[in-house]
């Protein structure tokens, strides 16, 4: 299970690679997924391709980002297979796709009202044929012919011509099969009318209830997928289409959203939705980010306020400033993450898209072997088959010529070729090609609408094997966001603090903006700096002008490994395991800040539900010994359990002692932990962390609440659950049919799968796999 996710996260750290997201046209089954992979990976340009059969999309990694994406479009439109490539904002592109789906819709709609037509008109026919109806025009065969030949030139023919294209291309697929069947009922039966001497039934009526029912199917199939990617849908309609445009006048104007550069200002007014992501600049009202983050309690808004698109603001009017817009906006890159998650494929599905890629030959070689064993040997072995009645599932519209397919077969011929076309009919790659990409669609989107935000199908199946779980200290399970306590060995405090918070101004890190929070309080100008250097888990030095030494504000080990001179012996008289930040200047100890930090609201009940779930946890941290020793103990954590003072080096070290015993995940905030976020099986990132610790993870939880992780894990194996479930079903439902179809139990109870009941069994195969999936919106 390692090794799929391993090579994935090799080319998630490959800088020199482009990542791309295609739409592709005429996917209808796990065939068809296999041969568009294969067109990919053919392509010299083409380092690794993921196909989505739900989302009709394809994930590829490029190997060279200049090169050009025409010979890759072209391979798949020669194969059948049209794609164009995602270029626009995702929020641009939500109408383009919902008016596609309409579309899409409502042409197989259309074609499912025509066929349903001739299908009532079938069975007019078979009551007039029986007697029941006095209008015999309806139950002649030429009659019954002519609606069969305008069945397969009318709403039969897109899949008549897709067979017959992958069938050329060698790639047969369910439009391969389904052509195959219908055509060979037809022509089986135009022989038989034309020639009464062959002994066969006219059986017209098949390849009109046949393209009925796959017609029926295809439509609930696709009414079904349309519910599965509802979530990017509801997460695109949180962006309004205009917003209200502040002039260099203070005119107020109606914009579209599209039209808005990074810097002009916006109007909000109370009940607005936020077009883009930027800076209040004026007012103070509640905001509602609940639908991006899942948070509850909506975020006090005031001047200086990140505020993100898609949030709600609740209560007064704001004067806001544009920072990014379009593809660049939060919301943006969410639903962008989403479709990446939902395109790229669960180690899972390897096994079901090698059998789905091969599974047409295989049913073609069935139908075949079905063919020539009830030619020549099946009905010399139990001879009274060829008269067999009642016992199939659909008995008793048998009228003069005009028959259910394998019911009163008069010669070993009529049996084998009927029995041949009900094995072309019945089988089903589609559910095999469903059964993952659909749970992974699903469950994506579920997870987008609390704010937990999966990279991956592949991510998915790993978060349901984590049996271990590291975190942070800083920013994880404490706020992130501690306070300078008091100071300590200071000759001069406020230019201690001056100093101090004139260096930190150049570092996002969290007790940075302690130190300058604090300096804030009091009031204190800052320094310009003309040189700063951050040394990752000890500290950051710089130059100050007005200073003729080198400044350096980190650990109190790091700076006597630099040399500086002081009283370093404080540990005694600290009280409550708070941390230690000592500045120095050249090699004088300028003194020491005591700075503590809270713990993360809920993080408590969190550790709690993941203990129950028999998962092991371990904090790792760079903070000093007594810091962390007063937290873990406040948490649970036994002293095996931590570790302290870690520089990012020895935490990778820390991580790969772990994964030699079961996959680990690590949780994390900060720069300091984009390496173990990288390096873990599973690296889950807190949503307020910096923008490197979310890129280098492989889930993110927005906002501040890290009670999600439980719940995360558990919709993972909820997950893996459904796709374990969907997969027995789609292969034990192919393994029973087939035989069935191919007579197996013809001889000892005479039971027959008539090709339309064989075409509903198959769609009611693959709405099943998508159903089973949208019950975890319920979950």
């Amino acid at each position: 299970m390692k090794a799929p996710h391993k090579s994935l996260r090799t080319q998630k750290n490959r800088s020199d690679q482009k990542s791309l997201l295609l739409d592709i046209e005429g996917m209808k089954c796990g065939g068809c997924v296999r041969s568009v992979e294969e067109t990919l990976l053919s392509q010299p340009s083409v380092a690794n391709a993921s196909v989505n059969l739900v989302a009709r999309t394809a994930w590829l990694d490029l190997k060279d980002s200049e090169q050009p994406l025409d010979p890759i479009l072209k391979a798949l439109a020669d194969r059948g297979f049209p794609a164009k490539p995602r270029s626009i904002s995702p929020i641009e592109r939500n109408s383009a796709r919902n008016l596609d789906a309409s579309t899409e819709l409502w042409h197989q709609w259309r074609q499912l009202v025509v066929a349903i037509f001739l299908l009532l008109i079938s069975v007019l026919g078979h009551l007039a044929e029986g007697g029941k109806l006095e209008i015999p025009v309806l139950g002649s065969l030429p009659f019954h012919a002519s609606l069969a030949t305008f069945a397969l030139i009318g709403p039969g023919l897109p899949i008549l011509k897709g067979g017959a294209k992958a069938a050329i291309a060698l790639t047969p697929s369910m439009d391969t099969l389904v052509g195959l069947g219908v055509s060979s009922a037809y022509l089986a039966s135009l022989v038989a009318l034309i020639w009464p001497k062959v002994g066969w039934p006219c059986f017209f009526n098949e390849p009109v209830m046949l393209l009925g029912f796959v017609l029926l199917g295809r439509f609930l199939e696709e009414r079904a997928r349309f519910r599965t990617s509802i979530a990017i849908k509801q997460l695109a309609q949180l962006q309004p289409e205009t917003a209200r445009l502040v002039l260099e006048n203070n005119e107020i104007r109606e914009v579209r959203v599209g039209a808005l550069r990074p810097g002009e200002k916006l109007q909000l007014l109370a009940g607005d939705r936020i077009p883009v992501d930027g800076i209040v600049l004026e007012g103070n009202s509640a905001v509602d980010i609940s639908s991006l983050t899942g948070e509850p309690l909506p975020l006090e808004a005031c001047p200086g306020t990140e505020l993100v698109s898609g949030a709600l603001n609740l209560e007064a009017n704001l004067l806001l400033e544009v920072q990014r817009v379009g593809a660049e906006t939060s919301l943006a890159r969410i639903i962008g993450l989403v479709e990446e998650a939902q395109a790229r494929k669960a180690p899972i599905q390897g096994l079901a898209d090698r059998v789905s890629g091969k599974f047409c030959y295989g049913v073609v070689g069935l139908a075949v072997a079905t063919f020539l064993f009830w030619w020549q040997l099946g009905a010399r072995l139990w001879p009274e088959v060829l008269y067999a009645t009642g016992q199939g599932f659909l008995p008793g519209h048998e009228h003069g010529l005009h028959s259910t397919l394998g019911s009163n077969a008069e010669t070993p011929l009529g049996l084998a070729l009927q029995l041949a076309i009900a094995v072309l009919v019945v089988a089903c790659p589609c559910a095999l090609g469903l059964a993952t990409p659909t749970v992974i669609t699903v469950a994506s989107g579920q997870a987008a609408r609390k704010g937990w935000l999966f990279r991956g199908g592949d991510v998915i199946e790993m978060a349901a094997s984590i049996d271990q779980i590291v975190f942070d200290k800083t920013g994880t399970l404490t706020i992130g966001k501690p306070l300078v306590a008091r100071c300590l060995r200071t000759k001069n405090q406020n230019q201690m603090l001056q100093v101090a918070a004139s260096l930190e101004a150049n570092s996002r890190h969290p007790l940075a903006y302690a130190i300058l929070q604090e300096a804030q309080q009091q009031k204190l100008t800052l320094i310009n700096t003309t040189d700063t250097r951050t040394y990752p888990g000890k500290g950051i030095a710089g130059e100050l002008e007005g200073f003729d030494e080198t400044i350096r504000v980190g650990t109190p080990e790091w700076l006597k490994s630099e040399g500086v001179q002081g009283d370093f012996e404080i540990e005694s008289i600290t009280l409550g395991g708070e941390t230690l930040v000592a500045v120095a200047e050249g090699k004088e100890l300028l003194g020491v800040i005591l700075i503590n930090d809270q713990i993360r609201q809920n993080v408590e009940l969190a550790l709690r539900r993941l203990r129950a779930n028999g998962l092991k946890l371990n904090m790792l941290s760079g903070d000093r010994r007594e810091a962390v020793q007063q937290l873990g103990k406040q948490l649970g954590f036994t002293s095996n359990q931590m570790a302290w003072q870690l520089l990012p080096a020895q935490k990778l070290k820390r991580l790969e002692e772990l994964k030699a015993v079961g996959s680990v995940a690590m949780v994390g905030d900060g720069i300091n932990d984009a390496p173990a976020l990288a390096a873990s099986d599973l690296g889950v990132a807190i949503g307020t962390g910096t923008q490197i610790a979310q890129e280098s993870a492989d889930l993110v939880l927005l906002g501040d609440r890290i009670e999600g992780l439980p719940d995360a894990l558990l919709l993972a194996r909820q997950s893996m659950n459904k796709i374990k479930q969907n997969l027995v079903w789609a292969f034990s439902y192919n393994l029973i049919a087939l035989p069935i179809a191919a007579g197996a139990l013809l001889p000892s109870h005479g039971l027959l799968l008539s090709p339309p009941i064989a075409a509903l069994l198959m769609a009611i195969s693959s709405i099943t796999v998508v159903l089973n999936a949208l019950s975890l919106r319920a979950a």
